[in-house]
């Protein structure tokens, strides 16, 4: 009989065990590549999401497979590959990231740093059917909660890394960048469901609110499928401006106080010279 201690739920002791490792290897990775050039930094990011990748598609494989899972999610059609693509809140991550160091695109640096660690976040505490309760030890909780806890440090490594920091100025464009992406998400939502290919596609929870209460309260405002979503627009906004202010007002001290420490020093110069 296995252990309880492997069994995984949110907020339990083998959930923050496993949460620390993972911020661990952020701290210690951004230390170890603090003096390195920044296109090594980008590379090694660059990587993270490659393998991380992998390892999602490795895990889907294992859950195609899955019998128990397909009996758990029966109601709800079961196993569908088109309802696991790379295509939500979170594992879109995996897509934006390299493409936003290697463009050096802040709109979507922003959209990756900040909506893609809260996506993967919500779904370690709030997970689905098949992922609450069971082993760790299976391929199936594995592959979860390894592919999410390594979103939640890769779009923080954006800025651990030094690749990105957040501005002010920023957030109008990453809104509206956050407000494109979920649209062309929602297009494809409705191509998977027109076409028949996954009646039930529902990526962003663009199309349905499938019970979130959050959700169903924009839904009562606005009952039209994506147009609900707009409400969001609002949250998002505050919670970029909670993160970024700090930020704006740390770095500002910085240089003040890096251009006070210059000042002296020419000071201190002009008196020896003369």
């Amino acid at each position: 009989m296995q252990s309880d201690f492997w069994i995984m739920r949110p907020f339990n002791t083998l959930f923050f065990l496993v949460f620390a490792v993972f911020i661990l290897l952020l701290i210690a990775s951004s230390i170890l590549l603090r003096k390195k050039s920044e296109r090594t930094r980008e590379l090694v990011l660059i990587t993270a999401c490659v393998v991380t990748m992998i390892g999602f598609i490795l895990y889907k494989v294992s859950l195609s497979r899955d019998s128990e899972f397909n009996i758990i999610t029966a109601g709800m059609g079961g196993f569908n590959w088109w309802g696991e693509l790379p295509l939500q809140l979170c594992n879109i991550n995996m897509i934006l990231i390299p493409i936003a160091v290697w463009r050096k695109s802040r709109p979507l640096a922003c959209f990756s740093f900040f909506l893609g660690p809260l996506g993967a976040l919500m779904a370690l505490v709030m997970p689905g059917n098949g992922f609450d309760g069971y082993s760790l030890l299976l391929p199936r909780m594995l592959g979860y909660y390894g592919t999410h806890f390594m979103l939640v440090i890769e779009g923080l490594a954006l800025v651990t890394f030094g690749l990105f920091r957040p501005r002010l100025r920023d957030l109008p464009r990453a809104i509206l960048t956050a407000f494109l992406i979920a649209f062309g998400v929602f297009c494809i939502n409705m191509l998977l469901r027109w076409s028949g290919l996954h009646p039930k596609a529902n990526y962003f929870f663009s199309v349905e609110t499938e019970g979130n209460f959050l959700l169903e309260l924009f839904y009562s405002w606005i009952p039209v499928p994506f147009l609900y979503l707009l409400p969001s627009i609002v949250i998002l906004g505050v919670y970029m401006l909670a993160v970024t202010l700090p930020l704006e007002l740390i770095d500002r001290k910085r240089r003040v106080a890096e251009m006070n420490g210059k000042n002296k020093a020419g000071f201190s110069e002009r008196v020896t010279f003369l």
